[in-house]
């Protein structure tokens, strides 16, 4: 009974940990602001979004399951490093909504051709799946994309209300 009591609290203690994080609310971006450019820097996990030149927001992300390094084909689990736009918006996403990255590009193409493996495609700024929209901010605790650049249900839903369409993206 004792050992049983032993594995079950800090059992308990972590979901109870887990659930304060998650509800612990977070800074909006204000309200009717125009997103004209983003910024993503794998290394340290985070979004930064910019109006005429003013950073406005700063975002916890998850990567793909391989953020180190450049994409190279489909299927490597890398986000792709350059300079793209928002091509695309869904609001009916299997991953709450998202913003489609206009990868790949010409040398992305001209890259995979060369290595002889397909160049891939639907990269996006995402929520969390559907089914899975209690986990709130305790996704950011690792990558697990194919590639796309998550964020919560929440920072998508003011992204996709403050960004365009031809909106720049650069990750590095």
């Amino acid at each position: 009974m004792k050992k049983k009591l032993l594995l079950a609290l800090p059992i308990l203690f972590l979901f109870v940990g887990l659930s304060i994080y998650n509800r612990i609310p977070e800074e909006r971006l204000p309200a009717n602001i125009r997103i004209d450019k983003l910024i993503v820097h794998k290394a340290q996990r985070q979004l930064l979004a910019y109006s005429n030149d003013t950073l406005i927001k700063s975002y916890e992300i998850s990567l793909g399951g391989e953020p180190i390094g450049d994409k190279e084909c489909e299927g490597d689990n890398k986000t792709p490093e350059g300079i793209y736009t928002i091509n695309d918006k869904n609001p009916n996403s299997g991953y709450h909504k998202n913003l489609g990255i206009s990868y790949p590009n010409a040398s992305d193409i001209e890259h995979a051709k060369q290595i002889g493996k397909p160049v891939g495609g639907d990269i996006k700024i995402h929520g969390i799946r559907n089914f899975m929209w209690f986990i709130g901010k305790c996704h950011r605790l690792y990558d697990w994309t194919l590639g796309c650049i998550a964020v919560t249900d929440e920072e998508i839903d003011e992204l996709y209300d403050a960004v365009s369409i031809g909106t720049t993206v650069k990750k590095a």
